[in-house]
């Protein structure tokens, strides 16, 4: 059968594309290697927050929640220092970070705080051991406070609530160790104490918050 000759080609036409394809290759590799790193390069920059190092690599429980109390006020003042002017007490500094479920820091956080006085009582006309905060780069935050007092039918604790952006708010509390009322509290829960030394000498103490966030 004759040959059709539109599909045939002389020899030193196939040597010259043949000698083409073998000088684009090295370009074709070096231009597919680079949108290969583009796309690695987008990718690793939109991964999230990485894990704190303090933190488990399996999934956390979320922080437990507790009853708001008569006695929250709202649009306090946003400080990282309820001291001020009149506050008597042990000191006390509070620190920790806000973090999902996986353990990833929640970034810009709000952290609300209000308590008793050293004598057990609460400012409600003004702002006195009132104020919010919101988390750093790391989810972080830090209070500077005195350890509450004491009041009739409750141990003694501190008031929070937290909230990521956009999301719902965690209302709880954070107790004190060893104290003697916390077995008589009808709402103390043991997974909300602070880590901290004994609570009458004020201190450091911690506490890290776990939202219901993946």
């Amino acid at each position: 059968m004759k040959q059709d000759d539109r599909s045939a080609a002389p020899p030193d036409e196939l040597r010259r594309r043949l000698l083409r394809a073998m000088i684009a290759a090295p370009a074709l590799l070096v231009t597919s290697n680079l949108a290969i790193g583009r796309w690695a390069s987008a990718a690793d920059a939109s991964t999230s927050l990485p894990l704190t190092p303090a933190c488990a690599d399996d999934d956390d429980e979320p922080t437990e929640s507790q009853t708001e109390g008569p006695y929250f006020t709202p649009d306090s003042p946003k400080r990282t220092s309820l001291i001020e002017a009149g506050i008597t007490g042990a000191p006390l500094v509070l620190s920790g970070t806000v973090l999902t479920r996986s353990c990833r820091p929640v970034v810009g956080a709000l952290v609300d705080f209000w308590q008793a006085d050293a004598a057990g009582n609460y400012d409600n006309r003004g702002f006195r051991l009132r104020g919010h905060q919101f988390t750093d780069a790391k989810g972080a935050w830090r209070l500077e406070t005195i350890v509450p007092g004491l009041y009739p039918g409750r141990t003694r604790h501190i008031h929070v609530k937290v909230q990521a952006p956009a999301q719902r708010v965690l209302t709880t509390q954070l107790y004190f160790p060893g104290e003697s009322r916390n077995a008589r509290d009808r709402i103390f829960d043991a997974d909300l104490l602070l880590a901290m030394p004994e609570p009458a000498m004020g201190g450091d103490a911690r506490f890290d918050f776990v939202l219901d966030l993946p």
